[in-house]
């Protein structure tokens, strides 16, 4: 029993320890250029005209908006819905809309939604390297390009 005890503590050692090696090697890979190719696709394919940042984010202003603007300081309300360029849809906020600080999401958010005035409307496409990166995060794919359908409710 003894040995029984002291196997199952060693074999838990070296699977945390495998575990850990395993995230530690775990090494960030650029889609950007990947990214870049499916934005483009995605544009050609929909007949959309979108404007590019220096970062390369893409932004399409619908309706412009006649409120504040937001920094990207600022808190926000918008409503939105994220989905892949497949338009297989992975989130979406209540029809009032969501609030948070720009501080506080992705780097694609942070840039884009300041592009909008109050009562302005649009799509952010979004890379990767802008959103969560090259690794998976509740359960959006590692090197996705995730595009968003953006109204923004208010500067709070």
């Amino acid at each position: 029993m003894k040995y029984s005890l002291f196997a199952l503590i060693l074999t838990l050692f070296f699977s945390c320890v495998s575990h850990e090696i395993e995230n530690d090697n775990l090494v960030p890979v650029d889609y950007t250029e990947k990214n870049e190719a499916e934005i483009l696709k995605y544009l050609a394919d929909n007949k959309l005209t979108a404007q590019k940042t220096a970062t390369g984010l893409y932004y399409i202003i619908t309706e412009p908006g006649t409120g504040k603007q937001p920094k990207y300081t600022s808190s926000v309300t918008v409503a939105y819905k994220g989905y892949y360029t497949s338009k297989k849809g992975f989130d979406e906020s209540p029809e009032a809309g969501t609030t948070f600080g720009l501080q506080q999401v992705i780097s694609g958010w942070t840039e884009g939604i300041p592009l909008f005035k109050e009562g302005g409307s649009g799509v952010l496409i979004v890379p990767a390297r802008l959103g969560y990166g090259s690794f998976a995060y509740r359960g959006i794919p590692g090197g996705s390009v995730l595009v968003f359908d953006i109204k923004l409710i208010s500067v709070n």
